[in-house]
């Protein structure tokens, strides 16, 4: 093939879109009743199957790029170096790699950036791990003007599709999100890779997976609601989320018993693609709500920051949802799923237990000061979300005291 050089075009494209706002480009611009265009946004390429890994230097020439830089946990390079290596050797291709220090934080993508800059035509970055560092890789990419390869390690959350970052403090506290004008290039998921991690990670992903669903469905609902591009929802997102939480249905418990023995089978295969692409392809075109909301707030509570992942925090936010929008039989349905695969459904399974209240003021006020919020249909106070996260937590015992706590201790 014959490898073409498009960093002086990127970079040209960079220099006018820089401070890239997508709500100023897709929203709406005047008062008129003129509802906001619908917006599909989704990767250039996705890739999924057993040792696709080994293929990313073929799938590079697609790109096209001859000099990545990898950023990888020292972890990560130590299991999965030697064959990034050995691929894209294979094309000729010297990869530069990065180590990321494990958060996606304006300080550690700062660093990195400088680190990268002073390496000579690095022209793609590849990001290899879970969700923070695929989410660091984006924002990389994004300031040094180059495409974002997506290799996840994990099927935990629907970060690897998206042309958002999550940022973090260095000490892990949910600071928003950065928006980037380019979805990926590639994302490429091995699923060997998956079915070797631990179970956790998948059945978080599970988590943030489901709420795709409920969130796109009042998204859509509410003639109001706005996706994170400012956008309106599509029908294929709405129905991407549906399907997403359909799959979850049917194979989310088998699919945990697929990656305790290893194996690579239909379950697992249909779980990772429901985590990674259905919910990432939802959510972004389809919008949040309440349960991202509550969830991001979570992280305001250092115990639970520090000892829950993301996919978790979506699960509880997402039951809070439910029980906000009157749902309650919905909500027993998921709490019951949740409790099968592992997910907490209560709050003393993230550790509150005692006088829950305080600890929810603090979350609550956190999700009231977050703008997706507002895309729930109802009007919102403190109370009202506050008593709605209770309810949540009422449901979430009584589920647990019916399925038994089994399956969750086995991941805790």
């Amino acid at each position: 093939y014959v490898y073409r050089d498009f960093t002086e075009s990127r970079s040209l494209y960079m220099s006018i879109i820089e401070k890239y706002d997508p709500r100023t480009v897709f929203g709406k611009t005047d008062a008129s009743d003129v509802e906001p265009p619908r917006i599909l946004i989704a990767p250039n390429r996705y890739v999924q199957g057993q040792g696709v890994l080994d293929n990313l230097g073929r799938y590079l020439r697609v790109v096209p790029s001859r000099n990545p830089a990898i950023l990888i946990s020292a972890r990560g390079k130590n299991e999965l170096g030697p064959r990034l290596v050995k691929s894209l050797g294979q094309e000729g291709i010297e990869p530069t790699f990065v180590i990321f220090n494990g958060e996606c934080s304006a300080l550690e993508i700062e660093r990195i950036v400088t680190l990268l800059k002073s390496k000579v035509a690095i022209d793609s970055l590849v990001a290899v791990g879970g969700g923070k560092c695929v989410d660091a890789g984006k924002s990389v990419a994004h300031r040094l003007s180059i495409p974002s390869i997506i290799c996840p390690s994990l099927a935990s959350n629907d970060a690897p599709c998206s042309a958002l970052s999550v940022l973090y403090t260095p000490e892990g506290v949910s600071e928003g999100a950065e928006f980037f004008p380019w979805s990926p290039a590639f994302v490429i998921i091995d699923t060997a890779i998956v079915a070797e991690a631990p179970v956790r990670y998948l059945v978080s992903g599970m988590g943030d997976a489901m709420a795709t669903w409920y969130e796109a469905d009042t998204c859509f609902r509410n003639p109001k609601a706005r996706t994170t591009v400012g956008a309106r929802p599509t029908l294929a997102a709405r129905s991407i989320g549906e399907l997403c939480a359909k799959t979850l249905f049917e194979y989310g418990v088998s699919s945990v018993q697929s990656v305790t023995n290893s194996v690579c089978d239909e379950s697992l295969e249909s779980v990772v693609e429901a985590n990674t692409l259905l919910s990432g392809l939802g959510f972004e075109s389809g919008g949040l709500a309440g349960a991202h909301a509550v969830a991001q707030s979570y992280t305001v509570i250092p115990h639970i920051q520090t000892n829950y992942l993301h996919g978790e925090m979506v699960a509880m936010g997402l039951l809070a949802q439910l029980a906000l929008e009157n749902r309650e039989s919905e909500c027993e349905k998921v709490a019951t799923f949740f409790a099968q695969v592992g997910l907490p459904v209560n709050l003393s399974q993230v550790g509150l237990k005692g006088n829950v209240e305080d600890s929810l003021d603090e979350i609550v006020e956190a999700a009231l000061n977050s703008s997706i919020i507002g895309n729930e249909p109802m009007e919102l106070n403190h109370s009202v979300l506050l008593d709605a996260c209770l309810s949540a937590h009422k449901i979430g015992l009584e589920i647990a005291k019916q399925q038994g706590q089994e399956a969750f201790a086995a991941l805790h």
